[in-house]
């Protein structure tokens, strides 16, 4: 894939976010939204087997720490999910080994699944409208 390939997908990838529906959670500056997908791309730098850029440069990923004070529920995880996938439509562009693009998209699933930090929303449950007939089980 290459260096210039990771960093020019993961920007690809943050304009995409920065017009989806969790735009809102991006930085509307444009230098400030690239030094996000870099920050992005050095991260997936050591996931993907090149060098720790993130730990070197940044220190230690923490990815779900550093993403606490952002409500991030499955709404959100499919939204971010779906610009990355989006992203990944031309694989060949990026310089994706074909053999590889179904294990780093299973990375991407399962790591924005281990990033949600709020739980949905709670219906209460309530009695029914009807009473129940009685069983003759014991209780």
């Amino acid at each position: 894939m290459g260096r210039d390939n990771l960093f020019a997908m993961c920007l690809d990838f943050y304009q995409r976010l920065a017009a989806s529906d969790i735009a809102e959670l991006f930085p509307v500056d444009a230098e400030e939204l690239a030094a996000a997908s870099r920050r992005q791309a050095m991260f997936l730098s050591g996931v993907l087997g090149g060098p720790p850029l993130y730990a070197e440069l940044i220190g230690p990923p923490r990815m779900r720490a550093r993403h606490i004070p952002f409500v991030i529920n499955e709404e959100r995880r499919q939204s971010w999910l779906g610009c990355f996938m989006a992203t990944l439509d031309t694989p060949g562009h990026w310089g994706i080994p074909a053999e590889h693009l179904e294990g780093f998209k299973n990375f991407l699933i399962g790591f924005s699944a281990w990033m949600v930090n709020t739980a949905p929303k709670q219906v209460p449950v309530q009695q029914p409208l009807v009473e129940q007939p009685p069983t003759d089980e014991p209780e």
